[in-house]
C-alpha cells in the first residue's frame, strides 16, 4: 500500500527516521539503527492528569484508571497472558502509565516480528470481565499500599500536592483504594473507547528494522480503522500560587528526605518554545544544582546533606516544575541555602563560564542518548507527544543564549511558588509532639 512517508535527517547527528500514518489513523514512528537489540513501544497520549473534571465538574473516570487499564491489557479472551507470549520469543516486555501517558514496549534481539505482532494485537483488543477486575483490584490495592509505605514516593506526592491547588497531577498515578473501587468492566471499556483512539496513540520502533518490515506487520494486526468520540476538554484553570508551602510526614527513613519543588507557572503553548524552555531549564538546573558547582559544594562541605543531591526539571503541555532532592538532618536549612543562593546569583549575576559550560554538557548528554535504542524510542515518543521533533532539539541546544538563561532565571525562581516536601523518621515526629 503506498502511503506518503515523512523522513527527518539530522546532519549533525548522521541519524535518520520515518514518520507515516496508518489508515487506521496510527502514527508510526521508524528509527533504523545497526544496534543487536530492537525496542518497540505502543503509546496512547493518555495519563493520569487526563482526567480533570469537565465543565459540569464531573470527574470522566475514577482516579488511578489509567493504570488499571495498563495492567489488564496483559491479559487476553482466551486465557493466555501476553508477558508469557513475549517471554516465548525471547522478548523482555514491560509497560507504564505515567502522568501524561501510557506505554506498552519490549526489547528484542530475535523473533521481532512475532514480538511487534503481539504487541499490537493485545493492546488492541481490549478483554474485561467482572471476575478479573475484582482480582485486580486486590492486586493494585495492595501496590497502592506499598506505594504509600514508600517513603520517596510520599516525599514525591506530598511535594506535588504542596504546589498544585487543582491540577490531577497532584493525584496519585495509581488512584486510591476508594477511587478503583468504583472500577468495573464496563468503565474500563468506557475508558479504553474515549483514549486508546489510533489518532491518539503512537507506534514507535527503533532498531535495526526497515520501514517495510514494520509497516508491514503493522498493516497485518491493526484494524483498518478506529473509533472517533470527541472528547469534551476540561476547562480546569490552575492558580498561580503553591497550595501548601511546606508538607511534613514521617516514613521508614534513618534521616530525613526532601523534595523541594517549584512551580512553572509560564509554560507555552508553542511545542518549539516548549522545548526550548526544556532545554534552558536543564542548563539552568546544571548551573546551579549540578555537583560541580558552587551550591552543591556549599552545602556539602557543610554537612547540611549527603552526596545523593539532584535537580529534575518537567514540562508538558498542561504542567511543569522543578523537583530538587535529597537528604538532609535539617531539611528547611538546606530550603534556606538554595533561597540564599538563588537571591546572591540574582544579586551578582549568571557566570557566562558556568553557562558555555553546562550548554556542552546538556548537548553531550543528548548525543549520548543515541547510543541505545531504549533512549531513542523513548526521547522520540515525548516529542512525538508533545508536538515537537526530535532533531530540532540540537539546534535548540546549539542557538541557546545566555541572555535567555538570564531572562528564565529571573523569572523562574520566585519563593512563592517553593513547596518544601520533608519525610522524617517516625522517632523525630514524635519527639516534635512531645
Amino acid at each position: 500500500m503506498n502511503r506518503p512517508i515523512e523522513i527527518f535527517t539530522s546532519d549533525l547527528l548522521g541519524e535518520v527516521y520515518y514518520r507515516t500514518v496508518h489508515e487506521s489513523g496510527l502514527p508510526i514512528y521508524i528509527f533504523p539503527k545497526k544496534m543487536a537489540t530492537a525496542h518497540a513501544l505502543f503509546a496512547v497520549n493518555y495519563g493520569s492528569v487526563d482526567n480533570a473534571p469537565d465543565r459540569k465538574g464531573h470527574t470522566p473516570f475514577p482516579d488511578g484508571i489509567a493504570h488499571f487499564l495498563e495492567h489488564k491489557l496483559f491479559s487476553n479472551e482466551d486465557g493466555s497472558d501476553s508477558f508469557e507470549r513475549f517471554s516465548s520469543f525471547g522478548a523482555d516486555a514491560n509497560a507504564y502509565t505515567s502522568h501524561t501517558r501510557t506505554v506498552y514496549l519490549f526489547s528484542a534481539t530475535d523473533r521481532f516480528d512475532e514480538s511487534l505482532a503481539e504487541l499490537i494485537d493485545f493492546v488492541t483488543h481490549p478483554y474485561f470481565t467482572p471476575e478479573s477486575v475484582a482480582k485486580e483490584q486486590g492486586i493494585i490495592g495492595e501496590e497502592i499500599r506499598m506505594c504509600r509505605d514508600n517513603p520517596y514516593d510520599r516525599c514525591y506526592y506530598n511535594m506535588l500536592e504542596g504546589l498544585y491547588q487543582e491540577h490531577p497531577v497532584k493525584t496519585e498515578i495509581c488512584g486510591s483504594i476508594r477511587s478503583i473501587a468504583e472500577i468495573t468492566d464496563q468503565t474500563l471499556y468506557d475508558c479504553y473507547r474515549a483514549h486508546y483512539r489510533p489518532e491518539n496513540m503512537a507506534l514507535v520502533v527503533c532498531g535495526d528494522v526497515t520501514v517495510e518490515q514494520i509497516l508491514s506487520v503493522a498493516d497485518a494486526h491493526l484494524p483498518k480503522s478506529g473509533i472517533k468520540p470527541v472528547a469534551e476538554e476540561s476547562t480546569l484553570q490552575e492558580p498561580d500560587g503553591v497550595a501548601h508551602s511546606r508538607v511534613v510526614t514521617c516514613g521508614q527513613v534513618a534521616k530525613p528526605i526532601f523534595s523541594i519543588g517549584v512551580k512553572d507557572v509560564n509554560i507555552p503553548a508553542d511545542p518549539l518554545e516548549r522545548a526550548r524552555r526544556d532545554a534552558g531549564m536543564a542548563i539552568l538546573s546544571e548551573m546551579l544544582f549540578s555537583e560541580s558547582g558552587e551550591l552543591y559544594n556549599r552545602l556539602f562541605d557543610s554537612r547540611l546533606i549527603s552526596p545523593e543531591f539532584s535537580a529534575d526539571f518537567a514540562i508538558t503541555k498542561g504542567f511543569g516544575f522543578l523537583q530538587i532532592s535529597g537528604e538532609a538532618d535539617d531539611p528547611d536549612a538546606v530550603l534556606s541555602q538554595i533561597l540564599a543562593y538563588i537571591g546572591e546569583q540574582k544579586k551578582n549575576g549568571l557566570s557566562r563560564e558556568d553557562f558555555e559550560r553546562c550548554r556542552r554538557v546538556e548537548f553531550a548528554e543528548y548525543i549520548k542518548g543515541f547510543d541505545s535504542p531504549e533512549e531513542i524510542a523513548n526521547t522520540l515518543l515525548a516529542f512525538v507527544f508533545d508536538d515537537a521533533e526530535l532533531f530540532a532539539y540540537a539546534d535548540i541546544l546549539r542557538g541557546m543564549e545566555f541572555s535567555y538563561i538570564e531572562s528564565l532565571f529571573n523569572e523562574f525562581f520566585k519563593p512563592c511558588r517553593f513547596t518544601l516536601s520533608i519525610v522524617k523518621p517516625q522517632k523525630e515526629i514524635q519527639k516534635e509532639g512531645e
